[in-house]
């Protein structure tokens, strides 16, 4: 489908989306609990429909209503309905689920789809592997083979790729019969790490590790305990509408339920916009963004790489070269995501250019044709590239038009309604 978005004022308040980083993880946790687990706010993105449909395969039970869901689980050894797990495009389900699936001696297919099918998953292989669990993939992608039990013991893991493999691995092994050490090696994205132990420790679980989240000690047969609890506002998504305040509001603009209980790497958002000349200020529930103008800035996102595409709009309304650091971790997510922005940006005459030993982004300033006509940019298939293409419309000087913008469903489905509320001129056009 294809969304043509005009230039807009924006103003209002709207309420950020539920984290699914925090929602699947969630999840995991009341999937391993013996009784029924509560979750309030919860995410309706295809992400964590996965996860949900996952937790139901390894033998959950859920009831799922408006806005809460509440999950039942059987405790450890799961009691699987179905061999196969299916990972729909979320790569956060996909491995997160994977140890957790190895906790049964039963045979687990995992299945992926989209873009998920060609991402890396044969980092586990190894430390699996060595805990005792059996792993086949399909030259290190999905579908993957999996069964149990993993058992516990000593292994290392490679953590420069992403953390999610490291946090699969911290849900399922405090479940084991064996104490485990772990040692990590180039981890990228610690706070999602945090945010990971921060939600097992409101599930009972104990992990032990040291400041630099390099060694990890999980004592064995330790039990999940149901909870009740409500999803944190997501500062993923919220990044892209407090630009979208920067750049286009009439004075200001307004996103409640932003004040969380588990760290979030993408909070860093409110760094790189004060750097950048921005105003922000608390409000009751929230965060209040005042539209200013844009101030060339430096940032490293190698921790949060997420914030390079609103980032990147920021950037191009800047009056000098801004530059984003830590382009490495773009290959591997639903499109190569540094060439992705060059080449969509550059069809809005936007320069960004890739210096590869540097693994900068640098964004040029937007020096725009008021009497352009109506351009077209694709989101290959990526919600936060969709979203970007929206965002910068805003504040552009003729219409954008953006094919596959549906895609924002991974991850935030209200997104173009929430635009609509603040003021945007959205409408979907024929093909």
């Amino acid at each position: 489908m294809i969304l043509r978005v005009w230039p807009s004022t924006l103003k209002g308040t709207v309420h950020a989306p539920a984290s699914k980083s925090v929602m699947q993880r969630l999840v995991a946790g009341a999937l391993l609990a013996d009784g029924t687990s509560t979750i309030h706010h919860i995410s309706e993105s295809d992400d964590c429909t996965s996860a949900l449909l996952m937790a139901a395969q390894l033998g959950a039970d859920i009831e799922l209503g408006e806005d809460t869901v509440r999950i039942t689980g059987h405790g450890v050894p799961m009691k699987p309905r179905s061999s196969i797990l299916e990972a729909g495009e979320s790569g956060l389900a996909a491995r997160l689920f994977s140890p957790i699936a190895c906790l049964t001696d039963q045979k687990m297919v995992l299945e992926a789809k989209g873009t998920l099918a060609k991402r890396p998953m044969d980092v586990l292989q190894e430390p699996l592997e060595k805990l005792g669990a059996a792993f086949r993939s399909t030259e290190g992608h999905c579908p993957i083979e999996l069964s149990g039990p993993l058992l516990g013991g000593a292994a290392s893991l490679d953590g420069s790729l992403s953390s999610q493999f490291l946090t699969g691995l911290l849900m399922a092994l405090p479940t084991v019969e064996q104490d485990t050490e772990l040692v990590v090696k180039d981890l990228v994205s610690q706070p999602y790490v945090e945010m990971t132990l921060s939600i097992l420790e409101d599930f009972g679980i104990d992990i032990k590790h040291d400041d630099a989240f390099e060694h990890f000690i999980v004592r064995g047969r330790q039990v999940f305990s149901p909870i009740e609890t409500a999803v944190d506002g997501d500062w993923s998504g919220a990044a892209f509408l407090l630009v979208a305040g920067m750049i286009a509001a009439e004075s200001s603009i307004e996103l409640e339920g932003l004040n969380n209980q588990y760290p979030q790497a993408d909070e860093a958002i409110r760094g790189a916009l004060l750097f950048a000349g921005g105003a922000l200020s608390g409000s009751d529930d929230g965060v209040q963004v005042a539209k200013r103008p844009v101030r060339a800035f430096q940032v490293d996102l190698t921790h949060c790489p997420d914030l390079f595409p609103p980032l990147a709009v920021l950037a191009a309304f800047a009056k000098k070269p801004c530059t984003l650091r830590g382009v490495h971790r773009l290959i591997h997510k639903e499109s190569n995501r540094a060439e992705t922005l060059m080449q969509e940006f550059a069809k809005l005459g936007i320069a960004v250019v890739h210096n590869e030993l540097e693994d900068t982004l640098v964004v040029e300033p937007w020096k725009q044709n008021s009497s352009a006509k109506t351009v077209r940019i694709s989101s290959h298939g990526d919600h936060r590239i969709a979203m970007a293409g929206a965002v910068i419309a805003l504040a552009a000087q003729q219409p954008i038009e953006i094919e596959g913008a549906e895609c924002v469903a991974k991850s935030y489905p209200a997104f173009f309604d929430d635009l609509e509320v603040l003021g945007a001129q959205i409408e979907w056009v024929a093909k």
